[in-house]
């Protein structure tokens, strides 16, 4: 790929930072309609939780695909390609008569949001080859996640209220037509030197694996862990997660193959991304129903509540992304993991919720923790692999994050639900979601510790040295090929 002038790789990044605003601002902006939606079509927790995951567990489910399917057919074609699914997908998410439509709808989106992430990762990465610029490009990349994710609540409770909720759809229509016109003019075609081979056998377990985990962990509390259709999810569950990981280490170029996690710094940031966005996941999850179903405010108020949280992340996204290019990922990550569980401490211990000044002090030291999360684990997810990879390795990392908060949202979710014996709105809902805030403080001393261990200098001489020898072994081949 030539050269680019620094004007057009600013375009290339604004385009690519455009288009994954509306695909993380989809991971949240529903949430504050739940209530809504649970009223207008009379659903249970379990379908509001389906409305969240559907989307996340397809999106996870097709991610590595999509990158290893951009880095052989031409990532700017893909990418297209995404944002004309998930255009027509918000489309239909707009017109659904039902909450079963919705969920087929928001299906329809995850498609094509899973062309987009990692293949605007692999633009971005083959565009800035200078490793300090790349740093400062992709510290803008995951700023623009983190900043979309945390202002989806704030501008879905605006659109809510002001319009209706069908609103949050038709906002995705007017940028993604945009994006795309953009992107034939700016975006450089380009494509691996050698691509991956598709691993039909491997998506299909995995897409099984994530699908009956969800299932299992949602529908439990409503039928009972006993109940035939539970248990069997989770047994295929297993055998699928047995079967993928055996498919792996045979295949010759698997889904996802296991050497990688040879690299400390990316297995790192895999771990970190699961535990971190679970406990995103499900904070959003729980405030949002908190907030209108428990102290009944509108869509409206309930994304003001969670301003503090917006303006923290959006305040600390471009911040963590400087830390990481000059200083490196060890302290955003150090800083993460610390404000995320002061914040769920807060509420596990002290029910910072029943009272204004705790809960905007836990929102405010969540937002400063998810804002510090992102540039991080993009960082040491794509330094850990050879540029060549760059594709899959973001594809990866973006599925460690959807895996993450589909878990959480199922997960703390059927906490709650299973602390309940009443109704959303009864006095309940604090106690019943206490044990979910103790999870999330699990989770946030897992980021804690992990962004300690894995990004030290042992850590990185070892990814440094696994790095080397792929790069080598690219080169190698492509010599081959061309003597050939």
């Amino acid at each position: 790929m030539p050269e680019l002038s620094p004007r057009r790789r600013l375009a290339v990044l604004a385009i690519c930072c455009m288009s994954l605003f509306i695909i993380n601002l989809d991971n949240t902006i529903l949430n504050v309609a739940l209530p809504t939606l649970q009223h207008d079509f009379g659903s249970s927790l379990s379908g509001l939780q389906w409305t969240i995951d559907a989307y996340l567990i397809v999106i996870a489910s097709l991610l590595i695909l999509a990158g290893s399917t951009a880095d052989r057919l031409g990532r700017r074609r893909v990418f297209q390609t995404g944002l004309a699914l998930f255009v027509t997908g918000s489309v239909l998410c707009s017109l659904a008569p039902s909450l079963g439509w919705l969920v087929a709808a928001r299906v329809v989106q995850a498609v094509g949001g899973s062309m987009l992430n990692p293949v605007a990762m692999s633009i971005i990465t083959n565009v800035f080859t200078e490793p300090r610029e790349r740093a400062r490009a992709i510290g803008v990349w995951a700023g623009t996640v983190g900043l979309s994710m945390a202002l989806g609540p704030l501008l879905g409770g605006l659109l809510v209220d002001s319009v209706g909720w069908r609103a949050i759809f038709w906002l995705n229509v007017p940028i993604g037509l945009a994006a795309f016109t953009l992107t034939a003019l700016f975006v450089p075609e380009s494509r691996a030197p050698r691509p991956r081979r598709p691993d039909p056998l491997g998506q299909l377990l995995l897409i099984t694996f994530l699908g009956t985990l969800t299932y299992a962990i949602i529908e439990a509390p409503g039928r009972g862990i006993a109940d035939p259709l539970v248990y069997g999810a989770a047994i295929v569950a297993a055998v699928s997660l047995a079967g993928f990981a055996r498919h792996a280490l045979r295949a010759r170029e698997p889904l996802i193959d296991l050497r990688f996690f040879r690299s400390p710094t990316f297995s790192g940031a895999v771990v970190i991304a699961v535990t971190g966005f679970a406990a995103f996941g499900g904070f959003l999850f729980l405030n949002t129903l908190y907030l209108q179903n428990v102290r009944g405010l509108s869509a409206l108020d309930a994304g003001l509540y969670l301003l503090p949280m917006a303006a923290a992340t959006a305040v600390c996204s471009p911040l963590s992304g400087r830390l990481v290019g000059g200083r490196g990922p060890r302290l955003p990550l150090q800083l993460a993991g610390a404000a995320m569980l002061a914040s769920a401490l807060l509420f596990a211990a002290f029910d910072a919720e029943t009272r204004d000044t705790t809960l905007f002090a836990g929102y405010v030291l969540f937002g400063i923790g998810f804002g510090m999360l992102n540039s991080p684990i993009t960082y040491t997810a794509v330094s850990g692999m050879p540029r060549a990879q760059a594709g899959v390795a973001a594809a990866v990392a973006s599925t460690s994050r959807q895996v993450g908060s589909a878990l959480g949202v199922a997960a703390l979710g059927a906490v709650l639900a299973a602390g309940l014996s009443g109704p959303l709105a009864g006095p309940g809902f604090v106690p019943a979601a206490r044990p979910a805030y103790w999870a999330m403080v699990g989770c946030a001393a897992a980021v804690l510790v992990l962004g300690t261990v894995t990004t030290g200098r042992r850590a990185a001489r070892r990814t440094s040295g696994l790095v080397q020898s792929e790069d080598d072994a690219d080169q190698q081949h492509a010599t081959e090929a061309s003597t050939r």
